[in-house]
Parts: C-alpha cells; sequence; structure tokens
C-alpha cells in the first residue's frame, strides 16, 4: 500500500478539509494517507523545495510553483467581505514607513500589503507571534490571519481589512484568493485525477458531517479554538465554497496573478485554468 503524505497547515480549516481522510471516512484504493502541520510560510518554502507530493499553499506563491506543481481544485479558502486583518494599538497613529509583522513572503496577504503600502518595514515571523509583537511594541501593527482574526486581544483594533485593499487592488468585487492546496506534477496523471477526486470528496462529506466532525477535532483537542469560534471560523473559509473552484473563484486567482505581474512579483502572466489538472483525460481514456 502506497503512503502519501499531505501536509497543510494547523488552523482549523485545514484540519476540518483533511480530517475525513484522517478518520477514516473517506480513503483511496491501495493508498494510506499520513499528515503533517506545519504554518503556512513554512508550507510556501517546502513546496519551493518540492519537499511534498501534496501541499497547502498561499495562492500568492503558485506562480512561482507552476512548473512542479498543480493545484488542486478542491480545499481551497476565500475571502467573502472578511479576510486578513492589519491590526495596531488602539488610539495610536500609523506613520508612512511603519513597522509591520506579516506571516511570510509568499503568503497572498503580504504580498497585498506590499503593493498597497512599499513604504512599511516589513518583518516576517510565525503567524502565531504576530498578535504579541504588536502587543509588546516590537512593531506597530501586523497581519492577523487564520483564526486569529476572531480571537484578538481587545487592546488592538484594526487599521484597515485586507479585504478592502484587494477589492480596490482588483477593481471589482471578486473574493479573496487565500489558500489551496498543490500536487507534484511528476505524478501520474491518472493517479493525480484519483487524488483530486479524493480529496473533493474529503471536503464535501466534512460539510456534509460538520457538526460531528467539529465535535470530534474539538474532543480530541485538534483545533486551538472554542466550539462557538470554530462554528463561525469554518463558514468563513471551510464551506460549500472550498468543495471546488467556481468559475468565479478562478477569475479572482487570475486577478491576483495579474496584479502580481503587474507588480513585479511574477516573471511572466499566468492564468490558472493552464495549470488545473485535465481531469477529462479520465473520461476520454474511458470512452
Amino acid at each position: 500500500m502506497k503512503k502519501t503524505l499531505i501536509a497543510h497547515s494547523p488552523d482549523a480549516d485545514d484540519i476540518f478539509m483533511y480530517y475525513a481522510i484522517k478518520f477514516g471516512w473517506v480513503g483511496m484504493k491501495d493508498t494510506h494517507f499520513d499528515n503533517i502541520a506545519k504554518d503556512i510560510q513554512t508550507l510556501n518554502e517546502d513546496a519551493l523545495s518540492g519537499i511534498y507530493d501534496i501541499v497547502a499553499i498561499s495562492f500568492a506563491l503558485y506562480p512561482h510553483i507552476k512548473d512542479e506543481y498543480a493545484l488542486l481544485r478542491t480545499a481551497v479558502s476565500f475571502g467573502e467581505g472578511y479576510g486578513p486583518k492589519i491590526i495596531k494599538k488602539k488610539n495610536t497613529q500609523l506613520k508612512r514607513n511603519f513597522k509591520v509583522a506579516l506571516s511570510g513572503k509568499h503568503t497572498t496577504n503580504a504580498m497585498l500589503f506590499r503593493i498597497a503600502y512599499p513604504d512599511a518595514r516589513i518583518t516576517y515571523m510565525n503567524f502565531l507571534e504576530i498578535e504579541q509583537a504588536v502587543l509588546d511594541g516590537v512593531v506597530d501593527a501586523g497581519v492577523l490571519i487564520h483564526e486569529s482574526i476572531l480571537t484578538y486581544n481587545d487592546e488592538l483594533e484594526v487599521e484597515r481589512e485586507m479585504w478592502d485593499i484587494w477589492q480596490e487592488l482588483a477593481g471589482e468585487e471578486l473574493p479573496l484568493p487565500l489558500g489551496g492546496m498543490a500536487l507534484r506534477r511528476s505524478i501520474p496523471l491518472n493517479k493525480a485525477i484519483e487524488y483530486e477526486a479524493t480529496l473533493t470528496k474529503a471536503v464535501q462529506v466534512a460539510r456534509d458531517h460538520k457538526e460531528r466532525l467539529s465535535q470530534m477535532l474539538l474532543e480530541r483537542d485538534l483545533v486551538r479554538i472554542d466550539a462557538p469560534t470554530l462554528e463561525k471560523y469554518l463558514e468563513l473559509y471551510a464551506n460549500d465554497e472550498s468543495i471546488s473552484l467556481s468559475p468565479l473563484q478562478l477569475k479572482a486567482i487570475n486577478k491576483l496573478f495579474e496584479l502580481g505581474y503587474k507588480h513585479g512579483f511574477y516573471p511572466q502572466p499566468v492564468a490558472i485554468e493552464d495549470y488545473l489538472i485535465p481531469t477529462e483525460y479520465k473520461e476520454l481514456r474511458n470512452s
């Protein structure tokens, strides 16, 4: 039996979207799945190094790994009127060259932030350390991601929503592309199609059994938040729109890549439709 390792972040939406596999509700013939959790920037760096066959990434990273990885259509997280938040201490004013903590160079929020605030002084740190760094005055502001957007300290306030920055840069109302999954291109195509179908089913089953799965995650201390926060968070980032990329989501990803190319983050334009797994191959092969 082939062992397949899936690398994902430790935040609640990734855990939720994978654990239907971990709990044995979804499987794949002759395949044993295992998982490893790392912070998103570490996963981005691991993807650049080609360490894992299947890995969670920030969408903004993808053009840098497009030749080695295909983007999966499932287990995606988008913002819809919400997203990462730029926070600071209450009753403070940020200077033009304020010092800010971001969760990683290749994250989507980092690219959008750098476009919007070219004069800011950036330092990168683990996303779990950003809130405390702002409270301690190590930085003037920080961009909160994952569950922190719901649980940050009362001494802090939102300077600006990343959603608003995204809408201004995009020039139209599109969902904010945050993170997804990538699969190594060297995997045979028929097997790649099977992996994507299995992962898609896992997210679908998770959504269909949300209450039961959430309770199991809480009972086993697999998430960092309480039940009410988990309920709210999953509706933000592991919802029905996470099961499979929609045409609107594809348009949003292309807009993100267009902005990245325009501002010098990518050496060439990228159209995401060219880098998805061609699932029609299975139908053609069996026709």
